[in-house]
């Protein structure tokens, strides 16, 4: 989980916090697959191969760390793993969400394999809470190795901005209401339910844009979106690709509502990306997201309901004052989040780690 050749904004979030240990005087060095692009039926193969070969040559370089944070439980943990084995090492693993959810559920082994990894970690971090508790409940892992800590926002990327003037540099009429999803285009994320509920708001919307940005993972499903799209006749949807963070904190800023309408969320980072330049955001009642949005004042919707995703939009786009309600909250809550602090509560966990 980390920016590579094929993907340079997988896993951006790792990057930037290994940034952060940097500037706070943190010694990091950082082990990572440079190529996500790799087929499913040799996925595991690929990546115990590449475990393997990192751990060989850390031995062969007699490196000899303090600790080793993992990122994603099964398989990367097996790295954090082997070196606490070999050198008796305390290993912190971040559990984002998909790992527990359903990367452990593929298969027995898997599930034993992350049983093994989570036992044996000297520290557990779950990005969110509903995630903190699946753990502790699935895992039997006591509460005192667990916290809930978060990515963190860089508020030096998304922080308000003149939406007039990034309407006009985007070229987007002053006068258009941009709804905005931002992620991976896969079908977990709720494409599909947010494309259904545009077609249900457009025609009382007319100067709406539904906007997406991400990386197409699924080709087959963005072509399934793209055929219902036309095939519906529904128009002002625009698919523009990966972007980099500047640029996303542009369309986050324009936006008048963003909406992440995902199956299974560990946190939903974006959200609170999202909140950070004041723009209010509708989510589903999943994983951790749905603990932020409750605390920060957003909407939530059930996953897979196109009427209530279609409800909540046009009540943030109709209704001034909780539309300013949801920025003020969800703001007030980007800022309690905000990366340098959370990367300070994560050196204390170093410091302290036993």
């Amino acid at each position: 989980m980390y920016p590579g050749k094929g993907s340079p904004t997988f896993g951006i979030f790792v990057r930037n916090q290994v940034q952060l240990l940097k500037n706070a005087g943190v010694k990091v060095d950082v082990i990572a697959i440079d190529n996500q692009k790799m087929d499913k039926p040799t996925v595991i193969f690929k990546y115990l191969k590449w475990i393997l070969s990192c751990l060989m040559n850390l031995i062969f370089k007699g490196r000899s760390y303090d600790v080793v944070h993992v990122h994603y439980v099964f398989p990367t943990g097996l790295l954090g793993l082997l070196y606490k084995m070999l050198y008796n090492k305390p290993i912190v693993v971040t559990a984002h969400g998909g790992d527990i959810d359903r990367m452990a559920k593929r298969h027995k082994y898997f599930k034993e394999l992350t049983n093994k990894i989570l036992k044996e970690s000297s520290y557990i971090i779950a990005v969110g809470e509903q995630l903190y508790r699946n753990i502790i409940d699935e895992y039997n892992v006591p509460k005192e190795k667990m916290k809930v800590l978060n990515m963190g926002v860089d508020t030096n990327v998304f922080y308000p901005q003149d939406k007039a003037k990034l309407k006009e540099k985007h070229k987007v009429s002053g006068t258009t209401d941009v709804i905005l999803f931002v992620g991976n285009f896969i079908k977990q994320k709720g494409i599909m339910d947010l494309v259904r509920a545009y077609k249900k708001l457009k025609p009382e919307h007319q100067n709406s844009k539904l906007v997406f940005i991400g990386a197409i993972k699924d080709h087959a499903f963005f072509e399934e979106v793209k055929e219902y799209t036309e095939k519906e006749g529904i128009e002002d949807i625009g698919f523009l690709g990966p972007m980099t963070q500047d640029q996303v904190a542009d369309w986050m800023n324009l936006a008048s509502v963003f909406v992440l309408p995902s199956h299974f969320e560990g946190l939903g980072l974006v959200a609170l990306e999202a909140m950070a330049c004041k723009t209010p955001v509708v989510g589903t009642r999943v994983g951790g997201l749905q603990y932020l949005l409750n605390e920060a004042g957003g909407m939530v919707v059930d996953p897979n309901n196109a009427n209530q995703l279609k409800e909540a939009i046009e009540k943030v786009l109709t209704n001034e004052d909780a539309a300013c309600n949801m920025i003020d909250s969800g703001f007030a809550m980007a800022q309690s989040n905000d990366s340098a602090v959370v990367t300070n509560k994560l050196i204390n966990i170093y410091r302290n780690i036993k």
